[in-house]
């Protein structure tokens, strides 16, 4: 996790200046430090937060370029304002990543002749080429490192994760690793495709039916894997996470090796001219060079397992619907206990995202937290990747939203959820924005819609009640969700950006519309959801599905205004709150059934 690293704007000066020290010892004029491992995942464990180690920033997503007479620090809309209040700004400039992208500045600051480095475990072919030329057209190169010079001068750095590779039993898996290897292997087959490069350490432990615990919020093992043709796969992974047993569960055609002999198996695969898939967008780009200049054939394409991994089998779906009953238990426990601490005050956002994760932890297969709990009271609501730290930490108020978007990593599942909850009376444009969010929730979860149709086809139900307000929200309204995995997964999404990947049965996704009043207030109702073939769709002429709500647990009904709903919305409400009073009710003491009753009470017009 990112707190185990100690960050200070103190020691900013004096990093930059062995690092700057370090580069022209090395003869380089500069060095790119971006926020990724060598797996380029979601996650980035504590070794790898160099751009955290040097620059004090602390969000999801940035990179940051050091040249001998300047620096700056490139993020997303998300972080423009955290940035300036984490970094200190007399050492780096702050940037817009998409408005003013790193390529581009390195044209107008880089000169001639000069060479800036970058590690190539570190970036995808797609960054090094937007690097390539923004140092071209200055008349500079940009070169490769054999070892990170940050590593050289971060003196404390600490050791990679090295937590027990465990088995994944058919009980939460509904398949055997041979099996998915078989299927995997008979469509490289079929393309002509000698082998594949695993890189995403979510993919292996899918197909190997293998955890871990590397990472804070995904149980995976750091690994690396190369899958064959004939179904065979090597893995590599360091030895010592590898315990008694392991070898026994995964089979003789599963061959472990260390991770420094990577390099050597893709010589090997190159050497024999083989044909070589490998996903650009997530592969390092020093794999892609190694197979590429040893010969190989590289055939960029999607990971092999990105697709049959997002489309749950029947044992991942029950196993999924049973972590939503507990969890939607828990979350029902937790508003209860909010719905009488907050009317009696003193309740801030660390104590009651502290007080959520404790209630899920009494489930014996409550494994760890998905993401970081979002717990946003008031204006901290409207950031949208807020996190509450001891500086902005706020105490629940009367007349405020309170905004909380959690989940959990279950044995048999992945929780993702998020519910908006009006602290004492919301004014009436608070319940009008929340009605119109949910207006548009219930929208995607009523959709039918034909075999092939992308979420970028449906991304509009939920924001057209919005729209007719002239109102909308900026992230995306839906991604996919592991089993027991990744709580953010491919290649399917429900966004405005264009997607071309069909919705298939058994795919989950959230369904996640949101309002943000910068600066007031923010509004998010979040259910996961399942696509599945519809039901008793009479006359119907193709192949057509659904969603299945997966998630259980109540919406505030104090936020919603009955006139403003149709008689099918409401019907939904109703019928939703019927399922979550069912499922949750026999898990939960007598004080929270009354609770429950009041809060999944119908909602009917006045």
């Amino acid at each position: 996790m990112t707190d185990q690293i100690p960050v200070s704007r103190a020691a900013s000066p004096a990093r930059l200046i062995a690092l700057r020290a370090e580069l022209s010892r090395r003869k380089l004029a500069g060095f790119i430090v971006p926020l990724q491992d060598e797996h380029q995942g979601e996650w980035v464990p504590p070794y790898a937060q160099r751009l955290l180690w040097l620059t004090a920033f602390t969000g999801s997503a940035g990179v940051a370029i050091v040249l001998p007479d300047k620096a700056a620090i490139f993020v997303d809309g998300r972080y423009t304002l955290q940035v300036r209040q984490q970094v200190d700004t007399s050492l780096f400039e702050t940037h817009h990543l998409i408005d003013e992208p790193p390529g581009a500045w390195l044209a107008q600051n880089l000169k001639t002749g000069e060479a800036v480095a970058y590690d190539p475990w570190l970036h995808t072919l797609g960054d090094i080429e937007r690097f390539r030329s923004g140092c071209a057209k200055a008349g500079g190169t940009l070169v490769t490192v054999d070892s990170n010079p940050v590593d050289a001068v971060w003196t404390d750095r600490p050791a990679p994760p090295l937590t027990p590779m465990v088995r994944h039993d058919l009980t939460y898996a509904g398949e055997s690793s041979a099996d998915k290897r078989a299927r995997l292997a008979a469509d490289l087959k079929k393309d002509g495709v000698d082998a594949a490069v695993l890189t995403q350490p979510d993919s292996i432990a899918w197909l190997l039916n293998i955890r871990g615990g590397d990472l804070a919020y995904t149980p995976v093992t750091l690994s690396f894997a190369v899958l064959r043709a004939d179904g065979s796969v090597e893995l590599f992974v360091d030895p010592r996470k590898v315990g008694d047993g392991m070898a026994a569960w995964l089979g003789n055609t599963v061959t472990m090796s260390p991770p420094d002999a990577l390099g050597t198996a893709l010589s090997t695969l190159g050497n024999a001219r083989q044909k070589v898939l490998i996903d650009p967008l997530t592969a390092a780009s020093w794999i892609i060079d190694r197979l590429e200049r040893s010969g190989a054939s590289v055939v960029r394409g999607n990971d092999p397992c990105a697709l049959p991994k997002a489309c749950k089998n029947a044992v991942e779906l029950e196993g999924i619907r049973n972590a939503h009953r507990r969890d939607g238990a828990a979350l029902t426990r937790f508003m209860a206990w909010l719905d009488t601490a907050a009317r009696n005050g003193k309740v801030n956002e660390v104590a009651a995202a502290e007080r959520l994760q404790a209630m899920r932890e009494q489930n014996d297969l409550f494994k760890r937290l998905s993401f970081p709990t979002i717990a946003g009271s008031g204006p901290n609501g409207a950031i949208v990747h807020y996190r509450a730290t001891e500086e902005t930490n706020r105490e629940l108020e009367g007349g405020e939203l309170f905004l909380v978007d959690s989940g959990a990593q279950y044995l048999d599942g992945t929780t993702d959820v998020t519910r908006t909850i009006a602290i004492g009376t919301p004014s009436a444009e608070q319940r009008d924005r929340f009605t119109r969010v949910l207006k548009g929730h219930i929208a995607l979860a009523m959709a039918r819609f034909p075999k092939g149709t992308s979420g970028s086809q449906l991304d509009a139900l939920a924001r057209m009640p919005l729209w007719q307000a002239g109102l909308d929200f900026d992230h995306g309204t839906g991604h996919g969700v592991g089993a027991y995995l990744s709580v953010h997964e491919g290649p399917h999404r429900i966004s405005k950006m264009p997607n071309r990947e069909a919705l298939r049965p058994g795919m989950v996704v959230s369904n996640e519309p949101g309002y943000y009043k910068t600066g007031a207030y923010g509004i998010r109702i979040e259910n996961l959801v399942a696509v599945r073939e519809a039901r008793s769709v009479d006359g119907a002429e193709r192949p057509t599905f659904e969603f299945e709500t997966l998630t259980l647990a109540p919406i505030d009904r104090n936020l919603v205004e009955p006139s403003l709903m149709s008689d099918d919305e409401l019907g939904w409400f109703n019928d939703y709150h019927a399922r979550v009073r069912a499922a949750v009710a026999p898990q939960v003491d007598a004080d929270t059934r009354r609770w429950l009753e009041g809060a999944t009470a119908p909602l009917a017009r006045a």
